[in-house]
């Protein structure tokens, strides 16, 4: 971290953005793994890609590079319990949170989920970040989602109308 720039203080800034909440997970010699993350991004419409970004310290990393492959479940408002679960604080009477898709797990109750092929992981400081290649996609169009802003889950409190027609931007139209 540069001199001046409290790793803390740095944290807790880049928590006023509020995000989705994920569960990476990969499938790796027939066992399926997974963690909550909210470092998720699309990257590319042509080639669909999206991105994670890995702890160096997490053991997912090796997962990963060891599968060369990852599923990304964008949770659904009121998974909270499915958030947990992931983020190290096991919960047994949870079930099976987990289904397939494409050969890789993803979680039952989910607003997108998507199956990816590695296309590059990139080193960036304490983190890498994995460009995976999508193979399979699902959505569920009346799931709000899961969202996490300084530390906390929320959700949307109404729903709104689309400001914009996604033909709009697949039409070149981009801010």
């Amino acid at each position: 971290m540069p001199q001046g720039i409290d790793p803390i203080a740095f944290r807790n800034a880049c928590g006023a953005f509020a995000t989705g909440v994920t569960i990476i997970t990969t499938r790796l010699a027939d066992r399926d793994h997974g963690m909550t993350a909210n470092a998720f991004m699309s990257i590319s419409l042509d080639p669909p890609l999206i991105a994670v970004s890995i702890a160096k310290t997490a053991k997912m990393l090796a997962l990963i590079e060891g599968s060369g492959r990852f599923a990304v479940s964008v949770l659904a408002s009121g998974t909270e319990d499915i958030a947990m679960h992931f983020a190290g604080r096991p919960n047994p009477d949870i079930g099976a949170p987990l289904r397939d898709l494409d050969g890789l797990p993803v979680a039952r109750r989910a607003s997108a989920v998507f199956a990816t092929h590695v296309d590059k992981a990139v080193d960036a400081g304490d983190h890498v970040i994995f460009l995976g290649r999508v193979s399979a996609l699902e959505t569920s169009a009346d799931a709000q989602p899961l969202t996490f802003h300084r530390g906390r889950f929320g959700k949307l409190h109404e729903e709104t109308p689309p400001l914009l027609d996604p033909a709009w931007m697949l039409e070149g139209n981009h801010w």
